[in-house]
């Protein structure tokens, strides 16, 4: 576990335009967009925070402002909760400003998740980080980040988080071609596709959102031409790394996780995850769930 305590940073890109969910993204950026009473990007940055990363850097763009003003003290809001004697709320807006050290660099323009990645290359220097995406929600009984820093520490190189998926869905995803190591849950990746054709993927197991990373990944996407889309994928620059050796930045390695994920990244899996969320709410499931089996009662008849 060397390097364990070396990884101490938390990248979260978040310079998408959103069109999925327009006219709600025009104005509001899609990470604000509520799970139940908190804004996706806030569980990625509780997730990271539990994973002992207290520096987070944001990569944003244009119309993003909100998110700064997320993570920011609200004088007037607390001084309106504190007349009002609503300390539960207070708390709440209060531990938001301590939740982590936020820090935000613009993108400018949109060039794929390789180019964000790049542009957090002067705040983290040549440390190894983590990478979170937001349109992924990981349970948190499910410490998916915790035991990618821990396999980073054992092999060193980068670590992705990979999922099984059905055969017909891996067009949707990167897929990693793997070996099997003395861990269980833990592979190593000679390969990788960003989403391959079905009867060309090397695997089931799809690339989620997750990352740990060795510095060089810098050097290699700087050297990265644009790849599917005419975007700078960070999927191609993995799978330079997965080709070296340590001594290079090298190599990858997967955790296999088989734990419980959100996908915000479309309009139906979103409404899936807020269904999810407030079902799994103590002070909202005892009347949401009977109302929800009575609508879907109603609905079917």
């Amino acid at each position: 576990m060397a390097d364990f305590e070396n990884v101490t940073k938390a990248v979260v890109p978040a310079a998408g335009l959103g069109t999925r969910f327009l006219p709600a993204t025009k104005a509001t950026p899609k990470e604000m967009l509520p799970i139940v009473d908190k804004p996706a990007i806030q569980y990625v940055v509780e997730e990271a925070v539990s994973a002992g990363l207290l520096d987070v850097l944001m990569v944003t763009g244009r119309h993003k402002r909100s998110i700064e003003d997320h993570f920011d003290v609200a004088y007037e809001l607390e001084d309106a909760l504190r007349a009002k004697g609503d300390e539960e709320r207070l708390s709440q807006v209060q531990e938001l400003v301590d939740l982590a050290t936020m820090h935000y660099v613009r993108q400018g323009e949109p060039k794929g998740l390789g180019h964000a990645v790049l542009c957090a290359k002067q705040h983290v220097g040549d440390e190894p980080f983590a990478c979170l995406l937001g349109d992924d929600l990981i349970d948190p009984r499910d410490p998916l980040l915790k035991r990618m820093i821990e396999v980073r520490g054992t092999y060193g190189g980068s670590v992705i988080a990979l999922m099984e998926v059905p055969r017909e869905q891996v067009s949707l995803y990167g897929c990693a071609a793997i070996e099997a190591t003395e861990q269980d849950d833990v592979v190593r990746v000679t390969d990788l596709v960003e989403k391959p054709p079905a009867d060309e993927a090397p695997s089931n197991w799809a690339v989620i959102g997750r990352y740990v990373i060795d510095p060089a990944v810098f050097e290699v996407l700087e050297n990265t031409p644009p790849g599917r889309g005419g975007e700078i994928q960070l999927t191609d620059a993995l799978r330079t790394l997965a080709s070296r050796g340590s001594d290079e930045g090298g190599p990858v390695h997967g955790v296999l996780f088989r734990g419980r994920r959100y996908d915000t990244g479309n309009k139906l899996d979103y409404l899936r995850t807020v269904v999810q969320f407030a079902a799994g709410r103590d002070d909202l499931a005892p009347e949401f769930i009977p109302w929800l089996r009575e609508f879907l009662d109603q609905a079917g008849s």
